[in-house]
């Protein structure tokens, strides 16, 4: 058990709750995520939960906001979209100095390295692309009004606000000067598409937040402090950043999909556009913006990784040579595309 939380007050909390948890109760911390925090808690009998809360250490202004995602999660409930089920929410700071968000564990693969790739055959992998597009269509399709999410976020163009929150981020939380991070901000701002809808948007979707069956269809979406309302297409760009191809010269961090089977990026574009019936031509755009935003995403990690180890991950965290492959895969996007 780890000693970064009084993990005393918070078997209390959650035993108090209702929900038949035997004490004792133990925290494990998983997944390779390093924003916000999640342990698995099992308790004596067998039955497992998820608990999620904020990293620790000095935290931007309205970054790893759980009551938020809580509010989210809650109001996708009864939709289409796979979600695990909320249990309940602590902002007591006698439980924790930060709110709480407890949710049911669901059972599942998260594909977040080539090696649980490997173990998948072939179909299987087509099946987990096919399901991410799935996915996307579903969360573009919610119902804001009666999901209760119409007034989650600003309805002001998407691109605008992304580009002007993040620059914002990076100029509060870099520890380097990048130059290319500035002047890839200059080119996506001079090149902003027109935005047609406004939807439900992920803001941070792609292999390590879904949970797989055994088929390859998703059981859940997870992670979704960055989720906003926007352009749908932002979402779809996205996936493309986080999926690299075999071909790649650099591939990135998210190695998984460049193995047989899983479908190219053109591909996932084509499937979702099906779907959907949306026109994907902007979609280019939203891809580089996604790469300029992971580089940012990656280099506050790394400043929180060194200025408080309590919350570097098992999987380690970024590195600036890391990070400057992916601003080079943004830049040459941004060539390719002409923008």
């Amino acid at each position: 058990m780890s000693t970064d939380m009084d993990f005393s007050a918070v078997s209390e909390w959650i035993g108090g709750l209702g929900i038949g948890a035997v004490s004792p109760l133990n925290f494990d911390r998983i997944g390779n995520g390093q924003s916000n925090l999640t342990y698995c808690v099992s308790d004596a009998g067998g039955s497992r939960w998820v608990l999620r809360r904020p990293p620790l250490g000095r935290l931007l202004a309205s970054a790893h906001d759980v009551v938020r995602e809580f509010r989210i999660l809650s109001g996708l409930q009864n939709t289409s979209v796979p979600v695990p089920k909320m249990i309940a929410l602590s902002e007591n700071p006698a439980v924790a100095e930060a709110p709480l968000v407890l949710m049911s564990y669901v059972d599942g693969l998260v594909v977040d390295s080539p090696a649980k790739a490997e173990g998948l055959t072939e179909d299987v992998r087509s099946a987990v692309g096919e399901s991410m597009t799935t996915a996307l269509a579903d969360i573009h399709r919610v119902d804001l009004e009666s999901a209760g999410l119409l007034d989650l976020a600003s309805h002001k163009p998407y691109a605008e606000r992304q580009l002007k929150r993040w620059t914002t981020q990076w100029a509060n939380s870099k520890s380097r000067d990048v130059p290319a991070l500035d002047l890839l901000a200059e080119r996506l701002a001079a090149n902003v598409p027109d935005q047609r809808e406004l939807t439900l948007v992920h803001g941070d979707f792609h292999l390590n937040n879904v949970i797989i069956a055994p088929d390859g269809s998703i059981v859940a979406v997870v992670d979704w402090e960055l989720c906003t309302l926007g352009d749908p297409l932002a979402d779809i760009g996205a996936l493309l950043a986080y999926w690299p191809e075999a071909g790649d010269a650099v591939a990135g961090p998210f190695m998984a999909s460049t193995l047989p089977g899983f479908p190219t990026r053109a591909e996932l574009t084509a499937d979702y556009a099906a779907k959907t019936g949306r026109d994907v031509a902007a979609v280019g755009f939203w891809q580089v913006l996604a790469l300029w935003k992971l580089s940012i995403i990656a280099e506050g990690v790394m400043r929180r990784a060194e200025s408080d180890s309590r919350n570097r991950a098992g999987a380690g965290s970024p590195t600036t040579s890391l990070i400057d492959d992916i601003v080079a895969r943004a830049l040459s996007t941004a060539d390719e595309i002409g923008i």
